[in-house]
């Protein structure tokens, strides 16, 4: 199994971006996905996720803002970023698991994640 995240970037204030995640060795619509961060110096914090059957999860922080989806038949998780914060900055993965979890034990537990791609907002 592997997760290729793509599409981090320094952008101002209130800009928007786009992260794609792609998957290889797994069928996405079997899978729970999600996206996790850990920005420099802290603790990883789970921010959305999306089940096999499309539900979506947000933590507060991104909620609004945040908007989680899948495109199965390319294998290819998103996350489109608007209104960014300084606080988003990050370094944020994708994780792929057959388990349903809570978004703060996706951060720390899922079965795969990816080796990121970072955001930084300045």
């Amino acid at each position: 199994v592997q997760l290729v995240e793509s599409g981090g970037r320094l952008v101002q204030p209130g800009d928007s971006v786009r992260l794609s995640c792609v998957a290889s060795g797994i069928t996405l619509a079997r899978y729970s996905m999600a996206w996790f961060r850990q920005p420099p110096g802290k603790e990883r914090e789970g921010i959305a996720s999306i089940e096999a059957d499309g539900t979506v999860r947000y933590t507060d922080a991104v909620k609004g803002r945040f908007t989680i989806s899948k495109d199965s038949a390319e294998r290819t998780l998103f996350l489109q970023m608007t209104g960014l914060k300084p606080e988003d900055t990050a370094m944020y993965y994708c994780t792929a698991d057959t388990v349903k979890a809570s978004l703060a034990t996706i951060a720390q537990f899922a079965a795969y994640e990816g080796h990121g791609t970072q955001v930084t907002v300045s």
